[in-house]
């Protein structure tokens, strides 16, 4: 089993800024990508960004240019670099692993990110 735990949640002012991290730990897994998504109040949980194997890392249009996604080169650690924070980015932020393809198999229990006008 993977375990995946986010950190790095808090209060912010807008235009601020917050790094996330997720350790993922547990028996040895293959991996694909991991990503972040978030879930604000009445809201569906959406994609954020995601890191793959190749290289390759995806944003959502809306955090474009204001967060980064990277991760340690034995992918025990992913990061969420988030910055120009805006009242908007208040969710809460889940970090999640494919171990192929089309699906997140393991997912964070997430982490509170509050952004205050």
């Amino acid at each position: 089993q993977v375990q995946l735990v986010e950190s790095g949640g808090g209060l912010v002012q807008a235009g601020g800024s917050l790094r996330l991290s997720c350790a993922a730990s547990g028996r040895t897994f293959s991996r694909y990508a991991m990503a972040w998504f978030r879930q604000a109040p009445g809201k569906e949980r959406e994609f954020v960004a995601a890191t793959r194997t190749s290289g390759t890392t995806y944003y959502t249009d809306s955090v474009k240019g204001r967060f980064t996604i990277s991760r340690d080169y034995d992918w025990k650690k992913v990061y969420l670099q988030m910055s120009s924070l805006k009242p908007e980015d208040t969710a809460v932020y889940y970090c999640a692993l494919a171990t192929r393809p089309g699906e997140y198999d393991y997912w964070g229990q997430g982490t509170q990110v509050t952004v205050s006008s």
